[in-house]
């Protein structure tokens, strides 16, 4: 089942993305960021928050290829041997995922923008 793999690393990238949007968009914004992570992790993630809408970009970019895999359609089988397995649990995956990656991104640009 190539198809679940495929879903589930590029959607666990999105998530990652997103998590590393918010970690950055944090780190300038929340003081309790300072007091958890120290002041040197502060000053290392506010050095990276230029990379904040590339992160954006690919976390959005690994969630389209993530639909592109939940939702294509099936490959035709001559021989009769093809996968009849339903991708229902998948597509809830990536919407799952997508909803993850939406709240992370809405926290990270509203705590970086204050």
């Amino acid at each position: 089942m190539k198809d679940k793999t495929r879903v589930i690393g590029t959607t666990g990238g999105a998530l990652g993305l997103g998590a590393f949007a918010a970690a950055v968009g944090a780190c300038c914004g929340l003081p309790w960021t300072v007091a958890l992570l120290g002041v040197g992790a502060a000053v290392a993630l506010a050095r990276l928050s230029f990379l904040l809408p590339y992160a954006l970009l690919g976390a959005a970019g690994l969630l389209g290829v993530a639909f592109w895999w939940a939702y294509r359609p099936p490959a035709v089988c001559a021989d009769g041997t093809c996968d009849t397995s339903s991708r229902r649990p998948l597509r809830w995956i990536v919407w799952a995922a997508t909803l993850l990656v939406l709240g992370l991104a809405t926290i990270s640009l509203a705590i970086g923008t204050t």
